[in-house]
């Protein structure tokens, strides 16, 4: 899959997702999700997870 396709799948994922993450990246790794969150705490929280992991975190919801 080439970046400019992982790109349109970002935008769809963002759509989707209207309060969570929904993609990590690292290098040439990347990982679309669906991790909605019920509040701005837990969301900051699942996001600095990811950050102390040195991943890339694409969230909804701040």
């Amino acid at each position: 899959m080439s970046w400019k396709e992982y790109r349109r799948l970002l935008k769809a994922a963002s759509d989707c997702v209207p309060c969570g993450v929904y993609a990590v990246e690292k290098g040439d790794y990347a990982e679309l999700r669906n991790d909605p969150c019920s509040s701005r705490t837990r969301l900051k929280q699942r996001r600095r997870e990811w950050k102390a992991q040195g991943f890339k975190v694409y969230a909804n919801g701040l």
